[in-house]
């Protein structure tokens, strides 16, 4: 198993990252919707006051400036259409260098640590392992390899996320290699691992939920005959693994894609100071629902990549097991 269960692992997640690149593109737009548009409160001084001279000490008053509108939420066609007419059909694979190196180091480590945990786990005798240290492999692959592949995600989330700044905002990254380097030189190395703890536990739940469910519902399909270990099977179960996945994952997500994509300015406070100052600021501004902002393109996503990389991986491991 070893080297060969990373290689397996590595091909299919690329092959599947890649293939479905745009819609994690348009998840990551419609996750950042509203992100800018929390009613501020400031304090003032009112202009008579400010401009009144007087031998009496001029007090200060709080004035609550009215809640902006909110634009409208636009579902994923619609962000999808745009982007295709204001940036262009290359945009919609924008940020596709560092998908390629974020499964290279992410996935790659996970499926490859998942099948290692996985075959020490298995009853000699029966060749079973319960739900349960399904569940505990994936946990344990899940966060080594987001803790390993955090600098492609921030990278990735970024060049996503860019098209949708005013031109002068814009960082107009090349690719991962410049993005990771100038994030490095103008935000310091840590920058490279700016919300990891939330990285770690989207990626624990989503190699738990979709490694050890893919593994279930094909072993229960195949158990209860309803139908034989081919391409049907693996399409059913892993579009299944795909939707658990998605569910348990999302609300995490969304925290993590801003937190990530939050631009910091040098001497000024971060729009954010953690992932709870993220998750209770978009609570209280655009309601509880928005942790699932995103949700119809992350099972749109989620389930053509969980298919792609299951039915590529399965055909890979027969390209490859006389290795």
């Amino acid at each position: 198993m070893g080297v060969k269960g990373f290689v397996e692992g590595g091909i299919a997640s690329i092959v599947a990252g890649c293939s479905t690149h745009p819609l994690d593109l348009i998840k990551v737009r419609m996750q950042l919707q509203g992100e800018n548009h929390a009613p501020p409160v400031q304090s003032l001084r009112p202009p008579a006051i400010a401009f009144q001279t007087t031998t009496t000490a001029t007090t200060t008053s709080t004035v609550h400036s009215p809640p902006l509108p909110r634009p409208p939420r636009v579902g994923p066609v619609t962000v999808g259409v745009r982007i295709f007419q204001q940036e262009g059909v290359a945009a919609l694979f924008s940020g596709v260098s560092a998908t390629v190196l974020r499964q290279t180091l992410y996935s790659t480590t996970r499926m490859g640590l998942y099948e290692i945990l996985k075959e020490k786990w298995t009853d000699p005798e029966t060749r079973n392992i319960p739900l349960v240290r399904k569940i505990a492999a994936g946990l344990i692959a899940g966060g080594i390899g987001a803790a390993v592949g955090n600098p492609a995600d921030v990278a990735m989330v970024r060049m996503q996320a860019d098209g949708r700044l005013p031109q002068a905002q814009r960082r107009n990254y090349k690719s991962v290699v410049d993005a990771i380097s100038r994030m490095a030189k103008q935000e310091g190395v840590t920058s490279l691992w700016r919300g990891s703890s939330l990285t770690v536990n989207r990626a624990m739940l989503v190699t738990a939920s979709q490694l050890a469910s893919y593994d279930q519902i094909k072993e229960t399909i195949l158990k209860k005959g309803v139908m034989r270990d081919g391409l049907g099977t693996h399409v059913t179960a892993s579009f299944a693994a795909g939707f658990v996945a998605a569910v348990a994952s999302n609300p995490v997500d969304v925290i993590k894609t801003r937190v990530m994509n939050m631009k910091v300015e040098p001497g000024a406070a971060p729009p954010y100071s953690g992932a709870l100052d993220c998750a209770m600021k978009t609570v209280r501004a655009e309601g509880p629902m928005a942790l699932y902002k995103g949700f119809i393109p992350t099972i749109s996503r989620q389930g053509p990549f969980t298919v792609v990389l299951f039915v590529t991986l399965e055909q890979v491991r027969k390209l490859l097991k006389d290795f």
